[in-house]
């Protein structure tokens, strides 16, 4: 699934192709991905000029002069720019054509993503309750270690959960919890104000990071310029259960945690 650092990586690549031009057409092959697409799409965004492009959580957030489009990947969406008029392959489920020439283009095998209309969209339901952004100013280990306190949750699910912060999915949150040296089965509660801040700090150090690779390559994920991103390389836990940890040596574990595996080294991480 794309995580942060994936929608933010698509989010600058096809920003700069759609932010000031207009739409000339939609063109709807399949409306039903998670949520069917409004059969109006078309007449509410065509002639519209987009003015800005921003990700809010996993969620794209395409702004016209009147309404926003959200958007979100689902488990294997994608968009990318293609010329307008390219003939559409299977699964290529919607263009957004402009007047420049370009189309963008949501791609989507599993049909788990969506495209909804909103003229209100950080009110809208799916954004509203929503917790802060993890590389903005109201994150940081204060607000970690105060709404930790009483929970007997363990620290992993914890930080995955929207309220909390948005956008620490699995793989981030494996990552910033071996560079905080804390092990992901430990309670949420039981976790010092001083080891959340240094998580918050390297919960924020290491999306920048992914963000700067342009994401992390897993199964079907490209950029918004329809190419991948690097970050795998730099991944010291995520999917290596079994093998050496590259700071100590020792073999790493695999658990499940909340649903999902979680990998983690049991001298590094306490």
């Amino acid at each position: 699934m794309p995580e942060l650092p994936e929608v933010e990586t698509t989010r600058r690549g096809i920003a700069p192709h759609l932010e000031g031009h207009r739409v000339t057409r939609v063109i709807v092959r399949e409306r039903r991905l998670r949520w069917p697409i409004p059969e109006d799409l078309d007449v509410r965004l065509s002639g519209q000029r987009i003015e800005r492009v921003e990700r809010r959580a996993k969620y794209l957030l395409i702004a016209a002069e009147q309404g926003t489009l959200i958007g979100h990947l689902g488990m294997s969406g994608s968009l990318r720019l293609v010329e307008a008029g390219l003939p559409a392959a299977k699964h290529e489920h919607v263009d957004i054509e402009l007047d420049s020439g370009m189309a963008l283009r949501y791609t989507d095998p599993r049909r788990f993503g969506a495209l909804l209309w909103s003229l209100d969209p950080l009110n809208h339901e799916l954004l509203r309750k929503l917790g802060p952004e993890p590389l903005g100013a109201e994150f940081d280990g204060e607000r970690l270690y105060a709404l930790s306190r009483g929970k007997k949750v363990a620290v992993k699910p914890f930080i995955m959960d929207n309220a909390v912060v948005v956008g620490v999915g699995n793989i981030y949150a494996t990552e910033a919890l071996f560079a905080a040296g804390i092990d992901p089965r430990r309670e949420a509660g039981s976790i010092s104000r001083a080891r959340y801040q240094t998580l918050a700090t390297e919960i924020r150090r290491i999306l920048a990071l992914a963000i700067d690779c342009g994401g992390t390559t897993l199964r079907d994920f490209v950029g918004g310029d329809g190419k991948p991103g690097y970050f795998q390389q730099e991944l010291f836990v995520y999917g290596r259960g079994g093998e050496f940890c590259m700071t100590c040596g020792a073999t790493l574990r695999e658990i499940k945690l909340g649903q999902r595996a979680s990998v983690y080294c049991s001298r590094c991480q306490r």
